[in-house]
């Protein structure tokens, strides 16, 4: 399995923004976490980090015929980007939104998902272990 996990504005910031929310962990920690997960389940992945919506938006598009599945952290554009959930909806792969903090109990602008209408399953609130938990998921549909 092939899956491209796709991070969003600011979260090369990790350890720096706000760490009573996010964690004191790096951006770089997260890539290292991804990386030995994946090799751990037999996952090939590819990980991508913009602070531009285009740069995604191309992220997902590449994806498509080259990867069978999309774990994706969009970040404010969760809240804000109708190009991200079309760009998901054209390339039809699976895809799981996934947020370091549970947005469900934080600001009600973040109640907001946009990408979600595209995705099988969001996964808030489970810092790191929120993107295994999402290729967990996408692995177990390829099995089925």
């Amino acid at each position: 399995m092939k899956l491209l996990f796709l991070n969003g504005p600011n979260l090369n910031m990790l350890g720096i923004r706000e760490p009573d929310i996010y964690g004191r962990q790096t951006y770089a920690d997260l890539e290292n976490y991804i990386r030995d997960f994946c090799g751990e389940l037999g996952i090939d992945c590819e990980i991508v980090q913009s602070n531009h919506e285009g740069t995604l938006v191309d992220a997902i598009q590449a994806a498509y015929g080259k990867m069978d599945g999309i774990v994706i952290n969009p970040a404010a554009y969760t809240h804000t980007s109708v190009a991200l959930l079309d760009a998901l909806k054209a390339v039809m792969l699976p895809a799981v939104e996934v947020h370091l903090s549970d947005v469900s109990k934080r600001e009600d602008f973040r109640q907001i998902s946009y990408v979600r209408l595209a995705c099988c399953r969001t996964v808030a609130g489970y810092g790191f272990e929120g993107y295994r938990l999402a290729a967990e998921h996408l692995l177990s549909l390829e099995k089925q």
